[in-house]
């Protein structure tokens, strides 16, 4: 990170940012892979869009890091199913107990 040189009430001070955007971004071919045993597992249509995303929480009681995974069908029904693991670490065991439930 670059030191700048500031003047006033924030002399001597080093200011550091945190880009928010700037995160490393999930497998795209593990997210496909996901998608594809979802609808497989659960024989939904090509109208159903499925979302995949990695949250992290901070909360007390939250699983520091899970999967969500979203099925928005073509009559407006939307599907939740979360699982406590990042993204890259999801197996297709995970994948099975979400579609045999």
């Amino acid at each position: 990170m670059r030191k700048d040189i500031s003047y006033g009430q924030h002399c001597g001070l080093e200011l550091k940012i945190i880009n928010l955007f700037d995160r490393a971004r999930p497998d795209r071919a593990a997210v496909r892979w996901i998608k594809e045993q979802i609808s497989q597992g659960l024989g939904l249509p090509d109208t159903t869009t499925i979302a995949v995303a990695e949250l992290r929480c901070h909360e007390p009681g939250c699983p520091p890091i899970e999967t969500v995974i979203t099925a928005r069908h073509a009559d407006g029904y939307v599907q939740d199913w979360r699982i406590e693991k990042p993204i890259k670490d999801i197996k297709l065991i995970d994948v099975e107990y979400l579609t045999k439930r």
